[in-house]
């Protein structure tokens, strides 16, 4: 499930910086998520960063971008490819 961000943002600046895909940047308005990019932080945290760090808890689930954390995860690992960076092993997997 790729997250949203809500017309309750306040532009506070603090989750853009947190998120670990670069998926946050400023919209016309508010911030946005481009749902391309944005993985949860699978590969990379246990939860979703930019949702601890919002003061006013505006960013839930987009309803229209449902994704199980499997496709989560292979989202993430074709982002470190694009990248050119190595993913990390998916949680319970002993190789890299």
């Amino acid at each position: 499930m790729a997250l949203i961000i809500t017309d309750e943002c306040i532009n506070c600046d603090v989750c853009e910086p947190e998120c670990p895909n670069e998926a946050i940047f400023l919209g016309p308005e508010i911030y946005q998520i481009d749902p391309d990019k944005c993985t949860e932080c699978v590969g990379h945290f246990d939860e979703p960063q930019c949702v601890q760090v919002c003061p006013v808890a505006c960013i839930p689930v987009d309803p229209d971008r449902v994704e199980s954390r499997e496709t989560l995860w292979q989202k993430y690992q074709r982002l470190m490819a694009a990248a050119g960076k190595p993913a990390t092993s998916a949680p319970g997997d002993p190789s890299p």
